[in-house]
């Protein structure tokens, strides 16, 4: 710099030629020139010629060397706004500083930011007067952008860990003061401050647990731990309870630049889910061990008797008492046997979404009297007392009839076999705006608490006692629990323990009944719909006709009961019923030889009658017909058909 100033041509320049420089200038400039530090000097007010020396030369780019000699404002006129009230601080004699200021330079051709550390200092001539101004400068724009870049990185990795789905957390020191935890760790330990604080002050509740001691051996030894699946309970609400969180994690030691452990990091994962996961999965396979194990002792139990009996039969030197005998056994274990079989089967079925209901609109009065039917021959062999309470009103749901059946008479069937013999069961319905109930309770031998949660799961079952007179294979329930599932409906156990008694309760979504017709708006009652007939049930089954009759009377119709063929006709001649169901087994007479009796009495010559039985061959019916009986139902009667053959009864008066 200093030969191309003696080459320059000053003419054009604000500052003549060196020769004219005053004494102060001079010494300026050789101290420039003779640095190796950027600077510069303006010297000469207002234009302030612009003088610099080789490092300064750098800072210019493409305007050195053109700017030498020419006016400040010229030579950085993009940035002049930003440093002229510097300048004008230094020509008043106030010098500056400025540290990493941001100034969008243009000195190759386009604009760039850039960021300088300088001073701007005033500079004295001979008289004493401020004739100008000198700069030393530093350009750290390198330095800027790399610790930006570093900061950007830092705030990359610091979102990474911040966002990490596994907890993550640092330590220092040997008290395992928190410095950084992430929002997973932060939601593991309840979302509480722990930044700052020692690992004992900020998770007291974990003291004792193990864990401080690790991070102690750890800490001391600088040789990492790596945990899997440990147990940790902790305080996830202030003032609440323990919970129990299963964790997978490790403690990595972090050394300084010396070597020596200063901090630990802890990163690992919340498993509790896996953990749970697998806890069940090992316990439905010790379920199912279990159950294959039950199955091969109850399939044994049959077979053991049949293959005595076959081979009984097979030396030939049996008696015909004997073959019989043995027939018989034969038979009943192979039924059993059946029984078991089927049932592995439907459960199956249900489970896997293979079972398709047959829906239509059902009283579950008539379902309950159904399953009554189907298990009274064991609660009568039990001697059990059998209580019934239906609804007393109409208990309408969209059901499988056979499926609520099935699933009424299989917990009656429970409640009969796990009650010892002479005890009482109740089986009530119960309606409501939208839900119709069935429970069924019993004084029998209870469910144990640690049994209630999981009854209703596949091959779950309660202790059996020794004789294991209760048998069966545990899935009865949960065969229940699938069925009322795919009616939309829930059922519920409850105990208060072993040797109190248990309760079943099944919940459907109750049908709305449609409002009754307006008197004059149709001759004709509605299926379903209330009558006001005189009916008769005549059975001999007293749970059959009382059922019956409480559904009818539920119906709005007046009826009475009769339990034989003599009762009967002496109450039909009194009371003149409109229509009578008759049972076909009765025990004085058959109901064919009742019906053409009440036929013959005039005062029940124009009476319908119905004809309630088991069996449903073409010979039957046709006998029903000509013994003069209007309609003839197979046994369980739907409540449907009963409310048709009624309201045909009705439409006629």
């Amino acid at each position: 710099m200093g030969a191309m100033m003696r080459a320059h041509d000053w003419s054009d320049s604000p500052l003549g030629h060196p020769r004219s420089w005053p004494q102060a200038l001079r010494t300026v400039v050789g101290l420039m020139l003779n640095s190796k530090f950027p600077m510069f000097v303006a010297w000469g007010p207002p234009q302030l010629g612009f003088l610099y020396n080789d490092s300064y030369a750098e800072i210019l780019g493409e305007k050195h060397p053109a700017a030498l000699g020419r006016p400040f404002h010229d030579i950085w006129a993009e940035i002049w706004d930003d440093i002229n009230p510097l300048i004008e601080r230094a020509l008043a004699g106030e010098a500056s500083y400025a540290e990493r200021m941001y100034l969008e330079m243009n000195r190759h051709g386009y604009e760039e930011p850039t960021w300088f550390t300088f001073s701007y200092s005033p500079v004295r001539d001979e008289t004493g007067h401020i004739a100008g101004m000198f700069c030393a400068c530093v350009e750290v724009t390198e330095q800027v952008l790399s610790e930006k870049y570093r900061e950007e990185e830092n705030e990359r990795f610091r979102a990474l860990f911040e966002q990490a789905p596994g907890i993550m957390a640092v330590l220092r020191g040997p008290e395992h003061v928190f410095e950084l935890t992430n929002q997973s760790y932060l939601q593991l330990i309840g979302h509480r401050q722990v930044v700052g604080k020692t690992a004992r002050e900020a998770l007291p509740e974990v003291v004792g647990q193990g864990f401080f001691e690790l991070l102690d051996r750890v800490y001391t030894t600088g040789e990492p731990f790596v945990g899997h699946a440990l147990p940790l309970r902790l305080q996830l609400v202030p003032g609440g309870p323990l919970e129990e969180r299963y964790v997978d994690f490790v403690y990595q030691p972090i050394r300084d630049a010396g070597g020596a452990v200063s901090g630990i990091f802890v990163e690992g994962s919340d498993v509790t889910p896996r953990k749970l996961i697998e806890d069940e999965l090992r316990a439905a396979n010790r379920q199912k061990d279990q159950f294959l194990a039950m199955l091969a002792h109850e399939l044994r139990n049959p077979l053991a008797p049949i293959m005595t009996a076959a081979q009984l039969l097979r030396l030939g030197r049996n008696d015909a008492k004997s073959v019989a005998s043995a027939s018989e056994i034969i038979v009943r274990q192979a039924a059993h046997m059946t029984d078991l079989v089927n049932d592995l089967l439907d459960v199956s079925r249900v489970t896997r979404g293979l079972v398709a209901l047959e829906k239509e609109e059902l009283d579950l009065n008539v379902i309950v009297a159904a399953a009554v039917e189907q298990v009274r021959p064991l609660v009568d062999a039990r001697r059990h007392a059998l209580t019934l309470q239906l609804s007393g009103q109409p208990a309408h749901v969209i059901g499988d009839r056979t499926r609520l059946v099935q699933v009424i008479s299989n917990i009656l069937n429970n409640a009969a076999k796990y009650t010892a013999p002479g005890g009482n069961i109740v089986l009530a319905v119960t309606v409501d705006a939208e839900r119709v109930h069935v429970t069924v309770s019993d004084n029998g031998v209870g469910i144990s608490p640690d049994v209630l949660p999981y009854i209703f799961e596949l091959f779950t079952q309660a202790e059996r006692t020794p004789d294991r007179s209760q048998g069966g294979l545990g899935i009865g329930l949960a065969l229940v629990k699938s069925l009322i599932n795919l009616h939309g409906g829930t059922v519920h156990a409850r105990s208060p323990g072993l040797g109190q008694g248990s309760a079943f309760e099944v919940c459907l979504p109750r049908l709305a009944l449609p409002a009754p017709l307006e008197s004059g708006a149709s001759g004709q009652a509605a299926a379903g719909g209330a009558g006001h007939l005189r009916v008769m049930v005549v059975d001999d089954n007293a749970d059959a006709a009382q059922m019956l009759a409480a559904l009818l009377e539920v119906q709005g119709h007046a009826v009475s009961v009769e339990y034989d063929a003599a009762g009967a006709l002496a109450r039909a001649r009194r009371e003149h019923p409109d229509v009578l169901l008759l049972d076909i087994g009765l025990p004085d007479m058959d109901g064919h030889e009742l019906a053409r009796r009440l036929r013959a009495q005039p005062e029940n010559a124009g009476a319908t009658l119905v004809a309630l039985t088991g069996y449903g061959q073409r010979q039957d019916r046709e006998e029903a017909q000509q013994a003069g009986f209007d309609h003839y139902l197979v046994k369980p009667a739907d409540l449907a058909e009963v409310n048709e053959v009624l309201a045909q009864v009705e439409s006629q008066r």
